[in-house]
């Protein structure tokens, strides 16, 4: 189940976090930050823990996701989506980016932007899948792993008329590359203070 983050959520999306990123995962502070702002929406997959039903169940974060988009600007940036490593390959990812995209839609956001690192081509071939295309690259953007960023865009106004690219129809227009395109790596390094670029963790 997707629901809103809260603060409480925090520890447990550090270490998903930490997990994912061990090189350049941001900082408990900073992360602290992003869940706070007004200018974003962050979200939890979660699901409930061996045995727990009814209200107020206990659950597990296995998952979490971000979106800076602020009111009435025309774009957004996937700030970072990430899932827990035996969660990943599930669609869980897929529907954490849908249901950014929604809340960037409902926000007044024509595109959407992300950077993902070009050494994740499953996380990128979700993103393409989804209706994302490269638009530029930074050389050497992701340290310390002197890793490239893959620069990308969705036409979000398109998108939301459209409805989401069915991921075998992507793959039929050679959208996808090899893997599964339903849960890729992909979360967000910080760029100058603002985490606005998507690195890749697994969906």
């Amino acid at each position: 189940m997707i629901r809103a983050a809260t603060a409480a959520d925090l520890d447990a999306i550090m270490l998903i976090e930490r997990r994912s990123f061990p090189t350049d995962a941001w900082s408990a502070e900073l992360m602290a930050a992003e869940l706070a702002s007004p200018h974003g929406r962050y979200l939890v997959d979660v699901e409930p823990v061996d045995g727990s039903t009814g209200h107020g169940a206990a659950e597990v974060v296995v998952g979490y996701g971000g979106v800076r988009a602020l009111r009435g600007s025309a774009d957004g940036d996937i700030q970072t989506i990430a899932l827990d490593a035996a969660h990943r390959g599930s669609g869980r990812g897929r529907a954490l980016l849908r249901a950014l995209l929604a809340e960037a839609a409902e926000r007044g956001a024509r595109e959407v932007f992300l950077e993902v690192r070009a050494d994740n081509p499953v996380a990128q071939g979700l993103y393409l899948s989804e209706g994302f295309a490269e638009i530029g690259r930074r050389a050497g953007y992701y340290q310390p792993d002197d890793v490239d960023a893959v620069i990308m865009r969705l036409d979000l106004s398109a998108w939301t008329i459209q409805g989401p690219v069915p991921a075998d129809a992507a793959a039929r227009d050679g959208g996808t590359g090899a893997g599964s395109v339903d849960d890729p790596p992909g979360s967000a390094l910080p760029d100058d203070g603002n985490p606005a670029d998507v690195k890749g963790s697994d969906d």
